[in-house]
């Protein structure tokens, strides 16, 4: 973390200083803004965490409650969610409260007891290493608590206002804010009151009964519900010998149960399975008490037993699986008009609970658009760079319920309905890298380039997220995680992978790096970013060798930027390889070097060799405004 190049900070470091909006920022809701948030789920508090990068944004986040979310429902944090929230500055404090997931057991009947149930099974939760990140059980009040403080703290002092309901919205010709919402106040002083303020753009991010998509005339269509589930968040005394890990348990007769074990030590969620719901008895089965789900829980669990002393939260929830058929306000994609309204999370799809993604999905959906918002809205690129979010985030979310009603299904069967004994848990252990987060692959377009130059990085596939892997620092010698030394500060991210050690004038990385500084069309000349590129990119080398074997003074001064008001050098971003975990071994990388270039959300969007910096002009000439 740096902090000291614009003067001596004594306080938190994490306190970035206030810029733009947020060093006069209204305490009530302005007639006008340019982003407007609806709703403080995941989705949109990650949203006003990246947007708070952008203090020249004007950006509002409304939420009809009156605080904070104090309990939540979903809890399942997958690897690439605790990547990005190293990027966002409080992975390693969220992971020292959460419950990690290290196995799966997998319970199924004695066969010389049937009405009992047995072991069979323990299997790791990342048997491949997919991640250096784990897998986490924490409360999605806390993921807001730690979203809203990132927003708090960014340039731009983003804080939701509370007590205001969304009532409607109309999308009137293309002025400077064509967007006009009507807005109700239903907590605090000014409750009952009713008004209406202009936007450039709306976000609904408010969950699965959402005001917004309806107002856009978005439906959610999909399977209808046919099984039922009770869940409960409890404390209890037991003689389950798993009760701290998490299982897969299914009974000869009772149904089955998808244990989670919770954050703080004696917390735990159950799942039980309550049954097929006939088509028209939905509302009986939701009326199941917490003393029948217990029940329920008991039965299955034989000859083990549930003493429960304390409940959290309880519900019933039937499966269902539903999608819209767009994430934005353009009916018609052919027909030249750029969207002015977007909807992400359950608004635009929905799922169960047991594959652990809603939460998980609805954060990569808020993060894809909100940096897209703000690089369209501070003039760096042009509005079409906004019609990418729906395009690529609805593919994501028909792959995901694609996935959940596979393993819904699973967990639902009795085992005698298997083809085979260890189906499920097969199930689990190949297909890990989808609950994982990882499996997302964005297809070629303006922000994604083809794979021409794919084998000079096989281990960094375009499309999907930059998989890290370890490099010593140069100026100090540290091994740091490549991938954790990025933020979400909004900029695009090149990683020069080097052919040669510094120093050598004939090199591609030399003729690369003279190139970026200096020539008309590289894009950190580009007008839009006022010559200031190191605003608007963050560059790093990683040289072939050693740290001892790097010349800092012999490096590119365009890896080694001024910044600052004081003009100094920064050295945190040259880098060598560990000989004995290469990263240039264990991302593929060719030994004539690449330039591996990453979105801001942290997307491989392209890779190409040393050499082609036609290619590396004309990517970000496109993005242009």
């Amino acid at each position: 973390m740096q902090f000291h190049h614009h003067g001596y900070v004594s306080g938190d470091p994490r306190v970035q200083p206030a810029l733009g909006e947020g060093l006069d920022r209204p305490e009530t809701l302005p007639d006008e803004v340019d982003v407007l948030i609806v709703g403080t789920g995941p989705a949109g508090m990650i949203m006003a965490a990246q947007l708070a990068q952008f203090p020249h944004i004007r950006t509002r986040i409304i939420e009809r409650r009156a605080g904070r979310l104090e309990i939540g429902h979903a809890d399942g944090i997958q690897a690439r969610s605790v990547e990005t929230f190293q990027a966002f500055g409080f992975a390693d404090r969220i992971t020292a409260e959460a419950y990690r997931i290290t196995e799966m057991a997998f319970w199924k009947p004695d066969p010389a007891r049937p009405e009992h149930i047995m072991r069979v099974a323990r299997t790791p939760d990342d048997p491949e290493g997919i991640s250096e990140f784990p897998h986490l059980i924490v409360n999605q009040a806390r993921v807001l608590d730690y979203l809203a403080e990132s927003a708090a703290n960014g340039p731009a002092r983003i804080r939701p206002d509370f007590g205001i309901e969304f009532q409607g919205l109309e999308v009137e010709g293309s002025g400077d804010y064509p967007v006009r919402v009507s807005l109700k106040h239903v907590a605090g002083p000014e409750s009952g009151r009713e008004r209406t303020i202009r936007a450039q753009y709306v976000v609904g991010c408010d969950g699965a009964h959402s005001g917004v998509r309806r107002a856009i005339g978005c439906t959610l269509s999909g399977d209808q519900a046919n099984h039922a589930w009770g869940v409960m968040d409890v404390m209890a005394k037991t003689d389950f010998p798993d009760i701290r890990t998490k299982c897969a348990i299914q009974s000869h007769a009772g149904g089955s149960i998808l244990l989670i074990p919770r954050e703080g030590g004696h917390l735990f969620r159950m799942y039980v399975d309550l049954g097929e719901v006939p088509a028209d008895g939905t509302n009986e089965v939701r009326n199941t008490s917490i003393e029948q789900i217990i029940a329920k829980a008991n039965a299955i669990l034989t000859p083990y037993t549930l003493d429960v002393r304390n409940v959290a939260w309880h519900s019933v929830y039937e499966v269902g699986h539903r999608l819209t058929d767009r994430f934005d306000d353009v009916e018609t994609p052919d027909s030249g008009r750029l969207p002015r309204v977007f909807i992400t999370g359950d608004a635009c799809h929905t799922h169960s609970a047991k594959a652990g993604q809603g939460m998980n999905v609805s954060m990569q959906d808020g993060f894809n658009l909100g940096w897209k918002l703000g690089h369209v809205l501070s003039g760096r690129s042009p509005a079409t760079l906004l019609s990418t979010y729906s395009a690529e985030r609805q593919v994501v979310a028909r792959n995901l319920i694609d996935f959940d009603k596979q393993w819904s299904t699973m967990m639902a069967k009795r085992p005698e309905e298997f083809d085979t004994p260890d189906e499920l848990e097969a199930f689990y252990t190949r297909t890990i890298e989808f609950p994982a987060g990882f499996m997302t692959e964005y297809e070629p377009s303006l922000i994604t380039n083809d794979t021409d130059y794919q084998a000079l990085a096989t281990g960094f596939p375009v499309g999907k997220r930059f998989k890290s892997a370890w490099v010593s620092r140069v100026c100090d010698g540290n091994p740091l995680q490549l991938g954790h030394q990025a933020t979400a500060d909004g900029r695009w991210r090149l990683y020069v992978f080097a052919d040669a050690a510094p120093g050598q004038a004939d090199s591609a990385t030399q003729r690369l790096a003279d190139w970026l500084v200096q020539a008309a069309d590289s894009p950190l000349n580009a007008p839009q970013l006022g010559g200031a590129w190191v605003d608007g990119f963050d560059i790093k080398v990683i040289y072939p060798t050693p740290h001892e074997e790097v010349s800092i003074t012999a490096v590119p001064s365009v890896f080694t930027p001024d910044v600052g008001p004081f003009a100094l050098t920064d050295l945190e971003n040259v880098f060598g390889v560990i000989p004995s975990d290469s990263i240039f071994t264990a991302r593929g990388i060719a030994r004539e070097g690449a330039v591996v270039v990453v979105r801001p959300d942290q997307y491989v969007a392209d890779v190409l060799a040393l050499s082609d910096t036609p290619r590396l002009g004309a990517f970000f000439k496109r993005l242009q405004a």
